[in-house]
């Protein structure tokens, strides 16, 4: 598991009810996999989304992933 990915992943009871999130931006982890299931591509959501990065997208899978096993 890459853990320089995870750290991308924050968590802050002060900041959207404690939720996961990436880099303390405001984007739930849950929010960016809606969008992903939705059928949206990684490109389209860092077009509309400009201060995300494709590393967190990635972030974003990986944590999903690791709550999977």
């Amino acid at each position: 598991m890459d853990n320089t990915l995870l750290e991308r992943i924050t968590h802050n009871p002060d900041i959207c009810h404690g939720k996961p999130c990436i880099r303390r931006l405001r984007y739930p982890v849950e929010f960016i996999l809606e969008l992903l299931s939705s059928s949206m591509t990684s490109e389209e959501i860092l077009e509309d989304y400009e201060d995300l990065e494709r590393e967190d997208i990635l972030a974003v899978l990986l944590f999903a992933a690791d709550l999977q096993c």
